[in-house]
């Protein structure tokens, strides 16, 4: 696929201009006319390889977002016409494929269409949370005040998204290295030591046995350890695929012994924020918790915002299923019903997502701390085993002599 950039004239004589992607020029000026435009000049905007490449592999991420809706939001609150802002935009963004999109977005919403409805149109870049934020914006005139909202609420879920990831970076790293070197010398140190111990044909200790046996295992039959790895990967992504086993996997994560507490404020935080963000935007109650259950993208938690949301329209209280689960603290579920009852729900489900914001920041410097002596301990019992297989039938040898 190529882009185009080109100038027209829309159904209301106003001068456009933006990027197109097509095939060829042929298929951009059809793309292009399809959209009642007159076309003054369109031409190929070419790349180069580096280009081409990058936008290959461009990939929108979560900061790219965050970094459009504040951009966004600013424009917007500085008085700047909607299709000029989006324009801007396009000047600054440097995400290929973002790039693209508010381009068409900024001829789609020039021509007369509605923001909310051209975003809408592109479900694998905006979320229903996003677009049912701006949508609500539209609806009350507000689309600066819910922008600026909507910015910040994005960049604090990125922000206590990085905290969790960083916090994984070091373990992950060491493991994996410790893995790689264990692999290593299985396959091309152990099997010459142990080579020599064999020749003195006396009984060698269990444990070297062991080590002699799964590192010819590991050596002969590589292949077959790969296959049971990919086996692994292929199933894990099959089994999360099924509402069953999506279910299962997201229970086991909200029970794991060290992270389980971790995972459960995560996704309490998710609710909650996602929540006040389209309670405060204007989105009617059944319907935030409807698009809410999506944001949380966990099973358990869907299936409990699910049952509320059932609750609710059938005119009971929004805590009336949360009071009864054990994944929510039953602090949650009280405050909640303090916020209906006095109706100020939006500022109660604000405090519960400070608290367990600054919770998920403690509990990950905590896991921190604690990670590096596992780590240490780990790696002490591995080399210890590995040590031990190889020296006790050493020392055997020598007080035999």
């Amino acid at each position: 696929m190529s882009r185009f950039k080109y100038q027209a004239t829309n159904s209301q004589n106003r001068k456009i201009s933006g990027l197109v992607e097509a095939r060829n020029e042929n298929e951009a000026i059809e793309i292009l006319k399809d959209k009642s435009y007159e076309i003054v000049s369109i031409e190929e905007k070419r790349s180069g390889f580096g280009g081409g490449i990058n936008n290959i592999f461009s990939k929108i991420s979560a900061k790219d977002l965050v970094v459009f809706s504040r951009q966004f939001a600013v424009l917007i609150s500085a008085n700047v016409a909607l299709v000029q802002s989006l324009k801007l935009l396009v000047e600054q963004t440097s995400n290929e494929k973002l790039k693209m999109a508010i381009s068409e977005i900024a001829d789609e919403v020039d021509g007369g269409t509605k923001l909310s409805d051209s975003l809408g149109q592109r479900s694998h870049i905006f979320s229903n949370f996003f677009v049912n934020v701006v949508r609500s914006g539209e609806s009350s005139g507000k689309l600066d005040e819910v922008l600026n909202y909507l910015a910040d609420e994005l960049e604090k879920d990125y922000d206590m998204t990085s905290k969790i990831k960083g916090a994984m970076i070091y373990p992950a790293f060491v493991f994996c290295g410790l893995g790689g070197v264990g692999v290593v010398m299985m396959i091309f140190v152990v099997p010459k030591l142990t080579a020599m111990m064999a020749e003195t044909g006396g009984v060698l200790p269990l444990p070297t046995r062991i080590l002699m046996g799964f590192s010819d295992a590991l050596a002969n039959y590589w292949y077959v350890f790969l296959a049971l790895l990919v086996g692994l990967v292929l199933g894990y992504k099959q089994l999360v695929r099924l509402p069953a086993g999506r279910k299962i996997v997201d229970t086991l994560l909200l029970r794991a012994p060290i992270f389980g507490k971790l995972f459960q404020r995560i996704y309490l935080v998710r609710f909650t924020r996602s929540f006040q963000t389209l309670i405060v935007g204007g989105v009617a109650i059944g319907k935030a918790l409807d698009i809410t259950s999506e944001v949380v993208s966990n099973a358990v938690y869907k299936e409990l915002i699910s049952e509320t949301k059932k609750e609710v329209e059938d005119g009971n209280s929004i805590s009336s299923v949360f009071v009864h689960s054990d994944q929510v603290p039953s602090m949650v579920s009280q405050m909640l019903k303090i916020g209906e009852k006095t109706g100020r729900l939006d500022m109660v489900l604000e405090r519960i997502t400070d608290f367990y914001t600054r919770e998920v920041n403690n509990i990950i410097a905590n896991l921190m701390t604690l990670m590096e002596p596992i780590i240490m301990v780990t790696m002490g019992v591995g080399v210890g085993i590995m040590v031990a297989a190889i020296i006790m039938p050493m020392y055997q040898m020598a007080t035999n002599m």
